[in-house]
């Protein structure tokens, strides 16, 4: 990718949308010493956009991957003039649906701050940007998710989370694109790290800590500013 030079740069402004606030808060930590280059325009998954930004990044935190409802909704909408899924999760139907939808790049969660930054700014310079496959590493630094205090991972994270949403094994298994004894194995993890022996009390725990999103966050985005 090419970008501009340093000096000749303007901001680009940027929405960060998820339907958890710990997530969209965590990115927006990790942009923070690019200030100089991107400008954070909305980070409260509660309110709607009010001015149009250059570019929004959606990260697919827990969200129904296989669903696509809500990237058509964020790139048919005007307020959005880019939109980036960030994610670890490259799954070829995904991206080929993304791609269709028309999002302007596809990035991964384990990129380093400075090159996440340097591929947003391609993407708002015009280009179309798909970061490669990552090798399942850890999420960038400075990235956070509801439970990462309590030593859940990204992934364990999200398994909770749907969980809490209601979800059961085989959907899970669909949903994340793994295999039903990979889902299997990331559950009996994640009971040990929140000591609990149940799904009724992994839903309770997952609850009672933020698992549960805020399904009115898309709202905002339909229909413009």
């Amino acid at each position: 990718m090419t970008t501009p030079p340093v000096g000749s740069r303007r901001p680009f402004t940027i929405a960060l949308v998820d339907d958890y606030d710990v997530v969209v808060m965590g990115v927006a930590n990790m942009l923070e010493p690019y200030r100089d280059r991107v400008v954070i325009a909305e980070i409260d998954t509660n309110a709607a956009v009010k001015d149009p930004v250059d570019v929004v990044l959606y990260d697919s935190f827990a969200q129904p991957e296989s669903d696509q409802q809500e990237i058509k909704v964020l790139v048919d909408n005007p307020a959005a003039r880019k939109v980036v899924v960030y994610t670890w999760n490259f799954a070829p139907e995904l991206l080929a649906s993304a791609q269709q939808h028309g999002v302007a790049g596809y990035l991964s969660k384990s990129l380093p701050a400075r090159e996440l930054v340097a591929a947003l700014e391609a993407v708002h310079a015009g280009e179309t940007v798909i970061s490669e496959p990552p090798r399942r590493a850890r999420s960038a630094s400075g990235l956070d998710w509801p439970g990462r205090r309590e030593g859940l991972t990204d992934r364990e994270a999200e398994i909770l989370a749907l969980i809490t949403q209601g979800k059961n094994n085989a959907e899970v298994a669909q949903l994340t694109f793994l295999s039903p004894n990979t889902v299997k194995s990331y559950i009996r993890s994640t009971y040990r790290k929140i000591n609990v022996t149940s799904r009724t009390q992994a839903v309770l725990w997952g609850v009672d800590r933020g698992f549960t999103p805020d399904h009115h966050r898309i709202e905002h985005w339909r229909g413009g500013p």
